[in-house]
């Protein structure tokens, strides 16, 4: 009887071990209500470096004033089209935000510098 206690421990072990590595494994995923907002475009030939690099930190420094960003991206790992060579996203918490930006101050200060340096840009937006 020991050794059949024994034997059904062990199975019940196991089994409880496979179980809790199913679930661990299960891939997760969430559809959160935030909006992403993503630009990709190509600076104007001739555009000196760290007239880009301001650009960049404008997106960041807007991160910082205008109320609704969540976060932000700014080292792109693959851009589409090819010759396109520059990439940022900024996720909103919510729509209003979205529309909040496009009509905020700091973005209006940062798009005048923006607009003088930028060749041809698109911009996307995606939400659930």
């Amino acid at each position: 009887m020991n050794r059949m206690l024994r034997i059904s421990m062990g199975l019940l072990i196991a089994a409880g071990l496979f179980g809790a590595g199913y679930v661990v494994g299960q891939n997760e995923y969430r559809k959160p209500t935030t909006v992403i907002h993503v630009v990709s475009g190509k600076w104007k030939e001739g555009t000196p470096e760290e007239e880009k690099q301001k650009a960049l930190a404008g997106v960041e420094q807007m991160a910082r004033e205008i109320p609704g960003i969540r976060n932000i991206w700014l080292k792109p790992l693959r851009i589409q089209p090819r010759e396109y060579n520059y990439l940022f996203v900024i996720e909103f918490a919510d729509a209003k935000a979205a529309e909040g930006y496009a009509t905020h101050p700091a973005h209006d200060k940062w798009n005048q510098h923006y607009q003088t340096i930028r060749q041809e840009s698109r911009s996307l937006q995606a939400t659930n």
